[in-house]
């Protein structure tokens, strides 16, 4: 099935010459790769050819690769910490896949918390803790004290269909132990993390500006109630303000640099982007620790990474000419979902990366910051976007999570133990949307979540 799959693959594009005149199924475009193995998330740009799919592996090895502590040998790989969160990029990202949120009562292992104080830091993004920095790291190198446990506890609150039927939402309360540094800010602003998927992020970098630029509607001029900003953010790349596209908040606007920013706070790894060490001049026992060089990943490295991230292959979408995955589409737009998670985007020219470039794709998302209400507000603030918004999360995928990494927790902080109940989360701009959810008969939300299992 698979090997006719990328035979119809090639006729099309022999036929039709651009992804533009490929079916919906093609999410990636031309980059579409058609795998439902637990390695879906981890294949090649269908497109990728020759030496670049070369160079695709070289990254594959250094986004695998465990750090180790310097001085070490090989010398390119040695400079991990001395605070770090996981040793490997593929730790929190397993499989290229999302990460899951800890069970009660266990220390986060495998997803991260933000943290900050009120008020503005560097370039406008967020005021970092002056003790523990703008992340809090669960580990460290031999003779370095950790700078903490994170553990969550949870609170069911239930609810109830408009038809009777109950469900109950967990509500998650995070809290810091055996903190290694002594007290941190009593105004402390936190925000936990899980890891998303890694798919199609170089499709997205490729998406023009003005392309959002025309979904954005801060001002909701259109009256439609959906309001999306784009975050403008710091480029450690061109020294000035960029438009964000990764993270949770959309604050960076790069592959490259979301991949120097993680080197750097995730594994304590610097970089010619991010060449400060991950611990505060208040953590004197990191100070005197030796490092990996300046920088500790070298430019290669990070290239090599970061085009990796960027050429990832976008799965194909399943089973979307069945009858109720086309009802749970139309459903879709009807509960104006697709307003922020838009279906579709086309990427602009981009001759360093020509496999993404002029794509149509599927990605389900604007990229836009928007206002999903006060139940699933941080209060943390980081550039533009406000403690109650979040960027719109790409869909593509998102059927093929639990085969990938073995779960279905999903929102921001994994929350969700379903695709169910993370509709149910939306407030704010997306509260319609949700109560027209609740209304619909068993049927209709069980054909809306088949389609979502379709992308």
């Amino acid at each position: 099935m698979r090997v006719l799959a990328q035979l119809a693959f090639l006729v099309a594009l022999a036929g039709a010459g651009r992804a533009a005149d490929l079916g919906e199924e093609w999410s990636g475009g031309e980059t579409t790769v058609f795998d439902t193995t637990r390695n879906a998330f981890s294949l090649p740009a269908h497109n990728l050819a020759g030496e670049r799919r070369a160079a695709f592996f070289v990254g594959n090895s250094f986004f695998n690769q465990n750090w180790i502590t310097a001085p070490g040998s090989p010398a390119a790989r040695d400079g991990l910490g001395p605070l770090f969160n996981t040793r490997s990029c593929s730790a929190c990202h397993f499989k290229d896949g999302r990460s899951r949120p800890p069970e009660p009562g266990q220390p986060m292992a495998v997803m991260l918390l933000r943290i900050s104080v009120p008020g503005a830091g560097a370039h406008g993004g967020a005021r970092p803790d002056p003790v523990y920095g703008d992340q809090i790291q669960g580990d460290a190198i031999l003779g370095v004290p950790r700078e903490a446990d994170v553990l969550v506890d949870y609170t069911e609150k239930p609810g109830t269909f408009a038809d009777g039927e109950k469900y109950s939402l967990r509500h998650p309360r995070y809290r810091l132990e055996n903190l290694g540094y002594g007290p941190v800010a009593k105004n402390l602003l936190t925000s936990p993390r899980t890891a998303p998927a890694m798919i199609g992020m170089g499709l997205l970098e490729a998406v023009p500006e003005a392309a959002l630029r025309a979904l954005a509607d801060p001002e909701d001029n259109n009256r439609d109630g959906i309001s999306g900003k784009i975050n403008r953010v710091w480029s450690m790349a061109k020294k000035g303000m960029a438009v964000g596209r990764f993270g949770w908040k959309a604050e960076q606007p790069t592959v490259l640099e979301q991949t120097a920013g993680a080197f750097a706070g995730d594994i304590g790894i610097t970089s010619s982007l991010a060449p400060e060490e991950n611990h505060t001049a208040r953590q004197e026992v990191c100070v005197k620790q030796p490092n990996g060089g300046a920088p500790e990943a070298s430019d290669r490295i990070l290239h090599d990474v970061a085009f990796y991230g960027r050429t990832l292959g976008v799965p194909a979408r399943r089973h979307w000419s069945d009858p109720r995955v086309r009802r749970g589409q139309v459903l879709f737009t009807e509960l104006q979902c697709a307003a922020c998670h838009v279906p579709e985007l086309k990427t602009g020219d981009w001759p360093e990366f020509p496999e993404l470039a002029r794509q149509t794709i599927r990605p389900y998302t604007d990229l836009l910051l928007h206002d999903l209400g006060e139940e699933l507000a941080d209060d943390r603030p980081v550039f533009q976007a406000g403690g109650r918004e979040w960027r719109t999360t790409p869909l593509w995928g998102i059927g093929l999570v639990e085969r990938v990494n073995g779960h279905t927790f999903f929102l921001h902080d994994g929350r969700a133990r379903n695709l169910t109940e993370a509709i149910l989360w939306h407030g704010g701009e997306a509260e319609a949307s949700r109560e027209k959810f609740r209304a619909l008969s068993r049927a209709d939300r069980a054909a809306v979540i088949a389609f979502l299992e379709s992308l």
